[in-house]
């Protein structure tokens, strides 16, 4: 019978892939070669000789956003199971140490329901998001299946809303929970813009707004 350790080190590698893509599709700092990291690079890196597990906290980074160097993000990773209120401390204190408003944090189970209140507890300071291990093994946005969204800037947005005298409330809309809402960190009131191809014109746009 195989062993959870055995496809540890594998599972993080894919894992930490995707949430390096994540930070650096919505804007954020990331070098490249974190990004194209081998299997072979990452254990050397976060498992050497020869573990077949990984210290999440070698896994932690934070980075800043290309337009706004004030503007940061922490990620981290918990090694709890099932992530309590005793976690959500902890990476609050990590937070307010940095000076930090944005977190993201990673776990190998689920979240109980006390954690998640503390997300929204701490709203009005703290930007809180969570991702199992399993939400992001594979990049949503990669699938063949998912167009290419482009989340639009505020400018952007009053643009495309005078350009065709829409209000809001015309525009379709996107479930603050759909996959690539999450992926993108949309919150409510942003609108992204869907690029389809299309056999007559090469490829069309649709928009959505977030609520």
């Amino acid at each position: 019978m195989s062993n959870d350790n055995d496809d540890e080190v594998p599972r993080l590698w894919k894992v930490n892939r995707t949430i390096h893509e994540l930070v650096k599709d919505r804007g954020f700092q990331v070098a490249d070669y974190e990004v194209d990291m081998s299997l072979d690079s990452f254990k050397q890196t976060h498992a050497p000789h020869g573990q077949r597990t990984v210290d999440r906290t070698s896994l932690n980074f934070f980075t800043h956003h290309r337009d706004d160097p004030t503007d940061q993000i922490f990620v981290f990773y918990s090694d709890e199971k099932s992530v309590g209120v005793k976690t959500m401390r902890k990476l609050l204190g990590i937070l307010e140490e940095k000076g930090i408003h944005r977190g993201i944090i990673i776990f190998p189970g689920n979240m109980t329901p006390a954690a998640r209140k503390v997300i929204l507890a701490m709203s009005a300071n703290y930007r809180l998001e969570e991702f199992s291990e399993a939400d992001l093994l594979v990049n949503i946005t990669h699938h063949t299946l998912v167009p290419q969204h482009v989340v639009l800037k505020p400018q952007e947005k009053k643009d495309l809303l005078d350009r065709y005298r829409l209000k809001e409330t015309q525009l379709p809309r996107i479930q603050l929970a759909d996959p690539v809402a999450r992926y993108f960190g949309l919150r409510r009131g942003q609108v992204v813009k869907i690029i389809r191809p299309s056999e007559t014109s090469g490829r069309y746009a649709s928009y959505r707004i977030c609520f």
